[in-house]
């Protein structure tokens, strides 16, 4: 059947992260799809709609694609299929800073995977959650359950699987203060990934390796890395990871005293943090211009930035960026107060400006 082929081809074009291109012709089958009203096929359309929306950036579209994939897995009794698409749906929350929510969902799937033995989805629904939980702040249960994924996605040789809990213990571990840790995990998640010819993972761990360099301040690296990452980024259409990116190559200028350089990536990055909708992100941005404020003598300035920081990260009840924002504040008031990483139980001290943000 056409329309059948029209799918492979979209299938074909995600796995090589064209993602604009296989957007339009799932849209395309789904049309054909809903006129013969094939549910499965529907269902198939939707969800891989979701995934693609997601690795844009457009979470509302991804998450009302998720939504209407979970209602038409209910009506054909695909219980596997409402599990994923929660997955899905909790992926695209958790990238709004709502992890309350994404880890609700990641626990419904989880117990559907339990029950039907499916340890796939189980790997996956741990890996998930592990970011939430890293959102969340809460780093140390974050590391622990990217290692009951890894375990898992090992016992069952999935490559991808292995190297995307791999990304997520590099950045952990770096938030964690473990950073020759987390240059290794980065490293050895480039190296299946580029053997497996995954571009997605290829650029995740190089983003994940410019920022364990740019943490042992050899920024000349990291830079080599920021740029491998966006290059490949731009090509797939991914906002997200390339608004992150931008975002670290602007801390490693102004860690290099290239204050002009580093306001003009985080600019770059916060306008794409506002198409995303993404809070953290855009907190990221506020301590970041708070900060060059503050070195270039604007202390009312840099006072409002980090008091708004400080404000967003209480909102979405982001302990780890909460910590940031008050250890700053605590600074250009006179005083250094490094007692909220003792009590994330985190290997890391702020020493002064400028600060080189995990």
């Amino acid at each position: 059947m056409e329309t059948d082929r029209l799918v492979e081809h979209a299938e074909k074009l995600k796995e090589k992260a064209l993602y604009p291109q296989s957007i339009k012709l799932f849209k395309k089958a789904l049309t054909h799809y809903n006129k013969a009203f094939n549910r499965e096929r529907m269902f198939q359309c939707i969800f891989s709609l979701g995934d693609l929306y997601r690795m844009v950036g457009n979470f509302d579209l991804a998450a009302t694609s998720y939504s209407h994939a979970i209602d038409l897995a209910i009506k054909q009794r695909n219980i596997t299929g409402v599990a994923d698409a929660q997955v899905g749906l909790g992926l695209s929350l958790r990238a709004q800073g709502r992890w309350k929510e994404a880890i609700a969902l990641f626990h419904k799937s989880k117990k559907i995977y339990s029950k039907k033995s499916d340890k796939e989805g189980l790997a996956f629904a741990h890996w998930a959650e592990a970011g939430a939980l890293r959102i969340k702040g809460d780093i140390i249960n974050a590391m622990k359950t990217f290692k009951v994924s890894h375990n898992t996605f090992r016992s069952l040789k999935h490559t991808s699987g292995i190297g995307y809990c791999l990304c997520g213990l590099g950045g952990t571990s770096r938030v964690a203060g473990r950073l020759k840790d987390s240059l290794e995990y980065y490293t050895g998640a480039n190296k299946l990934f580029s053997d497996s010819q995954d571009t997605v993972g290829i650029a995740y761990s190089y983003c994940g390796i410019g920022n364990a360099y740019r943490m042992v301040k050899d920024y000349k690296r990291a830079l080599i890395n920021f740029s491998k990452a966006m290059r490949l980024y731009n090509n797939m259409g991914d906002k997200v990871s390339s608004a992150y990116t931008l975002w670290s190559v602007g801390t490693t200028y102004k860690m290099i005293g290239k204050y002009e350089k580093a306001c003009d990536y985080f600019n770059k990055a916060m306008l794409l943090f506002k198409r995303t909708k993404d809070p953290r992100g855009l907190l990221y941005c506020k301590l970041g211009f708070g900060e060059l404020n503050f070195l270039n003598g604007r202390k009312t300035n840099a006072k409002n930035q980090l008091d708004a920081a400080l404000y967003e990260s209480m909102k979405n009840s982001f302990a780890l960026e909460k910590c940031y924002a008050t250890t700053l504040l605590s600074f250009i008031n006179g005083k250094i107060d490094n007692r909220c990483y003792n009590r994330l139980r985190l290997k890391l001290k702020f020493h002064g400006l400028p600060f080189n943000i995990p």
